[in-house]
């Protein structure tokens, strides 16, 4: 019975969030396309990196690779540098390898074809299946659990993934023809309304009158989720090393956190004497499970020390792609 109920509400939910998108959502470049390949590109890029962020890189990437055969041509290196800042810099890899299948074999149309593309899970599977084709695949992600634990009052554990499960069968029974459009409004309603940290904005919500969270005055209940681990911390000294107009960098395994990216040389311990000690400042950077506290110098080399790559500030941004969590000791490179 109550199963019946929840069905009822999440189709008397479609019509009402279809109307608020069609008058409310927000004007971005990726929007307006059924190219699977330019969905891909601005799916996997907005895996974990906020909106604001993803806007800038989406169009300066597909000017460098329009299509998945440019892609699945370009050189690594070249793919890395234009990723750079992004962060999750394997995501730029899979979304190569994706390219490489897609070329031999044209872009997929079914859900088990485009969720065994390099990088693609359940999620943005179901996304470029119903923006591009229409189909209803349901893409539940954290924002789209949000906003249906709060619209159902559900006390499902989100981080369960039985409960996904649920929801994702509860959605496939409602969705509307617009498939694509239904999918971006639920991306939509959970960005810019039923927002994830605060209040969400209730007044401004299409779903206002049948939200049963809403009602009983619970939103912020809402969704249920298994406690977090703690993020392990990692001290680490960055030592920025100039001689000249070059700047010493090392390449990071291949294989790891941050695998084939190039950064100033990291020590855990204290690090060696490598000359004048120019500045110094302090900086983090939070990956999922693990925090850097990293204390970074500008360094007066003694020397051209040989188990470092040496380039200048021009050479650095033109071929050496260094991920964000250096970001803080880059601005020495134009001192």
């Amino acid at each position: 019975m109550e199963e019946d109920k929840s069905l009822k509400l999440l189709q008397r939910a479609v019509p009402l969030l279809l109307e608020w998108y069609g008058v409310s959502k927000r004007t971005l470049p990726w929007r307006g396309t059924k190219d699977p390949y330019r969905i891909l590109v601005s799916e996997i890029m907005l895996q974990q990196t906020r909106v604001e962020t993803v806007k800038g890189y989406y169009l300066t990437f597909l000017e460098k690779f329009p299509t998945a055969e440019a892609l699945a041509a370009a050189d690594e290196a070249d793919v890395l540098k234009a990723w750079e800042g992004l962060g999750y810099y394997s995501r730029a890899r899979n979304l190569q390898k994706a390219a490489k299948t897609i070329a031999k074999a044209g872009f997929p149309r079914d859900f088990q074809g485009v969720r065994a593309l390099s990088g693609v899970g359940d999620y943005t599977a179901g996304a470029i299946l119903s923006i591009a084709y229409d189909l209803p695949c349901p893409a539940v992600d954290g924002n789209v659990l949000r906003i249906l634990t709060r619209l159902l009052e559900s006390e499902e554990n989100i981080d369960d993934e039985r409960s996904r499960k649920k929801f994702r069968e509860a959605l496939r029974e409602v969705y509307p023809a617009q498939a694509g459009d239904f999918c971006q409004a639920l991306m939509e309603l959970g960005a810019i309304v039923c927002v994830p940290n605060g209040l969400p904005l209730c007044g401004e919500c299409p779903w206002r009158e049948i939200c049963r969270a809403h009602q009983s005055g619970r939103e912020l209940d809402f969704p249920v989720r298994s406690e977090k681990k703690k993020r392990r911390v990692v001290a680490l000294n960055v030592c920025v090393l100039r001689k000249g107009n070059k700047f010493a960098l090392k390449k990071r395994e291949e294989k790891g956190l941050l695998a084939g990216l190039y950064e100033f040389p990291v020590f855990e311990g204290s690090p060696p004497d490598f000359g004048r000690v120019l500045k110094e400042k302090r900086a983090k950077h939070v990956f999922t499970h693990l925090e850097w506290h990293m204390t970074g110098q500008l360094i007066e080399a003694n020397e051209y020390f040989p188990q470092y790559i040496w380039a200048t500030k021009e050479e650095i941004e033109r071929g050496y792609a260094i991920p964000n969590a250096f970001k803080a000791f880059t601005e020495w490179l134009r001192t």
